[in-house]
């Protein structure tokens, strides 16, 4: 519990956006200082263009799974602003794009067609349009309309190709001679930009994933049904107690040799870390899942993590409501374990009925240890009235706009109680919930 500091998640928002002003400040510098184009379309133009390569390094940022911003701010949160800026990276490269073809237009009195083409023969300009035209195709297929009819593994492969168009992007840019060299001071500039984008890019998506299996070489030890279709794997690892994880946090899970090496699931951690073995608690809804309690025992396990914010780092009062719906139960009783006796907890575990509650005697010795109360809250969706309205959470926990209040579950479930928390007029800071996902 924090009181009296700054609450964690606000500090990284703080830092994440001054660095974003900085530099789009240091851009418009840049801009002002570096002389007009030769025409003003083509002036406006060189603006937009340099605003999309800013926007293209925050979203290296955003996606770069630093562990400081993931564990503050949360992979969902961070994922979710990833896709904004893309869009918003679509609108300024073709904006920048079309007043390029205009402005050469109007400077050589020709077609835009014939503009365009001429432009398409300057290696720098083709570079740029090619970069452009990845975007195009990724924002498509990243469209909500469009994504949900394709598989995951589809959307990701093209997804990836967004590193080739940045890589296309940097080598436009660098031919740029009014961007990289226009001074000394700029060229040092989008040098050290570029580098310190990728090379925390590279760093947390591929050097420390390596570098912690390798050195933790992670095994599974265990596999255990936990009921029909739901399983936990129980992981083990050298010198696990210097693995960062905390209670509430998920892992990227792959079992070589088991599934293809691209099919990999994000599974909260249902048991809190104590230094010897981790524990995953999945439910049979994919391929992937229903496949792990035929994971051989031995077998190896490449886990990349852990990530996420759903954490106790968070707390910021004494007393705590965890809400959890489904499988989403097993960070929360994760955090339970790091609940002390005596502490101030109550639980809300929502199942359509009690052979659906997954972990249920575990949560339940873990409440009654801490002095807490759980209430197993039965039935289906639709069927008579929400257990998370308004009045219904008021009735079950009347001091809820003084609790920190954990929400994990379907999302159906968990927008239906953020909606009632902004109800009751729960502070933001006291109110946590992630998403788990790879999107």
């Amino acid at each position: 519990m924090r009181q009296g500091t700054i609450p964690p998640v606000v500090a990284a928002r703080w830092a994440l956006w001054t660095f974003v002003v900085v530099n789009v400040v240091i851009v418009e510098v840049l801009f002002l200082t570096a002389g007009t184009g030769k025409n003003g379309v083509l002036t406006v133009a060189k603006f937009f263009g340099l605003h999309a390569a800013v926007l293209m390094l925050f979203q290296l940022l955003l996606v770069a799974r630093l562990p400081w911003l993931d564990r503050r701010i949360g992979m969902d949160r961070l994922t979710g602003w990833h896709r904004w800026v893309g869009f918003s990276l679509l609108w300024t490269l073709l904006t920048h794009a079309v007043l390029v073809v205009l402005g050469y237009a109007r400077l050589d009195d020709a077609s835009m067609s014939k503009t365009f083409f001429a432009l398409a023969g300057v290696p720098a300009s083709l570079l740029g349009m090619l970069a452009a035209a990845i975007v195009v195709v990724v924002a498509v297929v990243s469209a909500r309309q469009v994504r949900r009819r394709l598989r995951y593994e589809t959307w990701h492969g093209v997804h990836l190709l967004l590193y080739v168009a940045l890589g296309l992007a940097f080598v436009h840019q660098l031919e740029e001679t009014t961007t990289f060299s226009s001074s000394a001071f700029a060229m040092v500039y989008w040098w050290a930009l570029w580098l310190f984008a990728f090379g925390a890019l590279v760093t947390g998506r591929i050097v420390m994933p390596l570098w912690r299996n390798a050195y933790h070489r992670f095994e599974v030890v265990a596999v255990v049904p936990e009921s029909d279709d739901v399983v936990s794997v129980h992981v083990t690892g050298r010198h696990l107690d210097r693995l960062p994880a905390r209670a509430g946090q998920f892992c990227i899970w792959r079992f070589p040799g088991h599934n293809h090496w691209w099919l990999a699931n994000p599974f909260s951690l249902s048991a809190a870390p104590d230094g010897r073995t981790l524990r995953l608690t999945a439910k049979a809804v994919g391929s992937t899942s229903a496949g792990l309690r035929h994971v051989p025992v031995g077998s190896r396990a490449f886990v990349e993590g852990p990530y996420g914010a759903f954490t106790s780092l968070h707390r910021t009062r004494p007393g705590a409501l965890l809400i959890a719906g489904g499988v989403g139960i097993t960070p929360v009783r994760a955090l339970l374990e790091e609940e002390p006796d005596g502490g101030d907890v109550v639980v809300l575990y929502r199942v359509r009925s009690e052979d659906d509650a997954v972990l249920v005697d575990e949560v339940r010795t873990l409440v009654e240890e801490c002095g807490g109360q759980l209430h197993l809250l039965t039935g289906r969706r639709g069927e008579g009235r929400s257990p998370f309205e308004q009045e219904s959470l008021r009735a079950l926990v009347p001091d809820i706009a003084v609790r920190d209040v954990y929400v994990c579950g379907p999302p159906a479930m968990t927008s239906a109680v953020l909606d009632s928390l902004r109800g009751l007029k729960v502070p933001r800071l006291q109110v946590h919930a992630e998403r788990f996902g790879l999107g």
